[in-house]
C-alpha cells in the first residue's frame, strides 16, 4: 500500500493542520477483533495499540479514557480519580453520536463534541503508540507526546488485568 493511499478523516485533517509526525497503518479490521487483531496485523505489541473509549459519568456526562490495548478500565478507579460517583461505557449508538467516529473507529482526534480525555499514565512512558486514526481498519502511529500536545489528557492510572 502506498502511503498516501489512506483515508482522510477529520481526525487525518487536524493531525496534518498541527503538524504532527505520524504514519498511517491500515489492516483488515474484523468485528469484535479489538487490538489484538490490529497489533498482529500490524506485528506490534498490544500493550502499544491504544484503545479510544467513550465513557459517561453519573450525570451522563461523556468523556475519553486512552487504554493499553491488552489492559483494562477499572471505571471505579476511573470514577474515583476523576472525582465522579460512577463512570460506564457508553452504548456504541451513544459514544458514536458523543465523538462523531463509529465504534471500532473512535479516534481522540477532532472529536464531535469537546470531550474531557483521560489516559492511561504508562502510555506516556511508551516510545511510540496506535491509535485509531477516526475509521476502522486504520490506526496512526506517533510520539506520546504529540498525544499530550494536542489533548493535553489528565494522566490516571487505572488499568487492570483483562
Amino acid at each position: 500500500m502506498a502511503k498516501d493511499k489512506y483515508p482522510v478523516t477529520p481526525a487525518i485533517r487536524l493531525l496534518k493542520q498541527q503538524g504532527v509526525a505520524f504514519e498511517p497503518h491500515l489492516y483488515p479490521y474484523e468485528e469484535r477483533g479489538g487490538t489484538r487483531v490490529s497489533a498482529a496485523a500490524l506485528g506490534v505489541e498490544e500493550h502499544a495499540v491504544i484503545k479510544t473509549l467513550v465513557m459517561e459519568d453519573d450525570l451522563k456526562q461523556p468523556l475519553i479514557i486512552l487504554m493499553h490495548g491488552d489492559r483494562e478500565v477499572s471505571t471505579r478507579e476511573l470514577a474515583r480519580q476523576t472525582g465522579r460517583k460512577s463512570i460506564s461505557p457508553c452504548k456504541p449508538e451513544v459514544a458514536d453520536r458523543h465523538s462523531g467516529y463509529q465504534v471500532g473507529g473512535t479516534s481522540p482526534f477532532a472529536t464531535r463534541k469537546v470531550l474531557p480525555v483521560y489516559v492511561e499514565q504508562s502510555i506516556l512512558q511508551l516510545p511510540r503508540i496506535y491509535i485509531n486514526g477516526g475509521k476502522r481498519g486504520f490506526l496512526v502511529s506517533m510520539a506520546p507526546a504529540e498525544l499530550v500536545r494536542l489533548l493535553q489528557p489528565t494522566p490516571v492510572q487505572v488499568a487492570q488485568a483483562p
